[in-house]
């Protein structure tokens, strides 16, 4: 490619690395809002929890798009599983921990705003932002202030909000999947043999780390302008350093979500031999052609970097949409 005159400072006087940055991100959030579905269901069923709060008549009552497609997904999932059959007429719990009832509702208005974001991305890959313009039907060229990327700086605040989130609950339903006063006869830590070994109890610490990571990334950027340029240029966007703050969030949230699919599949085969769904049985499969079970203690670096390429690479999903017969939302 030859660059002509005025081309080049077209690529580096607009918005082109904030919306190619942000626009990967938009990309890799939508898969991870599924991954966060699909991990749910298996700590859903895990937990011996019910799906009875992912009814479709009783999440159509808030008429919120994104809420309703996690919950189809949750339902699609953990339809014919075996696990949750077993307890369905049970009265062991009132109702679930917000965690796994309210799944759909933080995982569904995560999606509505990650959709809004990349209404914002798409208009910006199809907008003119150099600086001067010049319009050639009217023999012009005039300043503007299209090349300005607050619009993309708030979508990166709030892609970066949603991750820290997201990895919240996320984390929540680990905790409980290892904690034995509250996961319903699992064994401590979810070692097969608790109190000589620790289980995943050092997983859930990689979490909880990330979850203050991207809690403290997720201060908004958008609204630290300073001035520059002599005052001339005295209220910039700061969208670059935004559009790179919430690339790497993302980075944390599949880290997160990989160590609960991890002790979720862990969680499942302990409960054996009760079996669950096809959709998460898949999934189970799928993740234990990368990472085996855990017997007994072993370094788990090796294991949780595996799951998040695992995750990353999105294999999973192919094998879920197969055994469910119908694709996720």
């Amino acid at each position: 490619m030859t660059v002509e005159p005025k081309e080049g400072l077209a690529l580096i006087n607009g918005t082109d690395a904030m919306a190619a940055t942000l626009a990967m991100a938009v990309a890799d959030v939508e898969v991870l809002l599924v991954a966060a579905d699909c991990a749910c269901a298996m700590s859903v069923e895990a937990l011996l929890a019910t799906e009875s709060a992912y009814d479709e008549e009783v999440v159509a009552l808030r008429p919120a798009p994104g809420q309703q497609a996690s919950a189809a997904n949750l339902r699609l999932l953990l339809s014919g599983s075996p696990l949750v059959a077993s307890h369905r007429a049970s009265h062991h719990a009132v109702q679930d921990a917000y965690s796994l009832r309210c799944a759909p509702q933080v995982h569904g208005a995560a999606r509505d705003l990650c959709a809004v974001a990349r209404t914002t991305v798409e208009r910006e890959l199809a907008a003119v932002v150099d600086n001067p313009l010049v319009l050639v039907d009217r023999g012009e060229v005039v300043s503007s202030g299209n090349f300005h990327g607050q619009g993309l700086a708030y979508a990166a605040d709030m892609l970066a909000s949603l991750c820290a989130d997201l990895a919240a609950i996320s984390e929540r339903r680990v905790d409980r999947l290892l904690d034995p006063a509250r996961s319903r006869g699992l064994p401590a830590f979810l070692s097969a043999d608790p109190g000589v070994n620790s289980g995943l109890m050092i997983a859930q610490y990689t979490a909880a780390g990330c979850v203050t990571a991207l809690r403290a990334a997720a201060a908004p950027i958008a609204n630290q302008s300073v001035p520059v340029s002599a005052g001339q240029e005295d209220h910039v966007s700061m969208g670059w350093t935004a559009a790179l703050r919430t690339r790497r969030c993302v980075d944390d949230l599949r880290r997160v979500l990989a160590v609960e699919t991890v002790a979720a599949a862990q969680a499942l085969e302990l409960r054996r031999p009760q079996r669950p769904g096809p959709g998460t049985a898949a999934l189970l499969a799928s993740l234990r052609r990368r990472v085996p079970r855990l017997e007994a203690d072993r370094p788990l670096a090796g294991d949780l970097a595996a799951a998040e390429g695992w995750l990353a690479e999105g294999g999973w999903r192919t094998a879920v949409e197969s055994a469910c017969g119908r694709a996720l939302s």
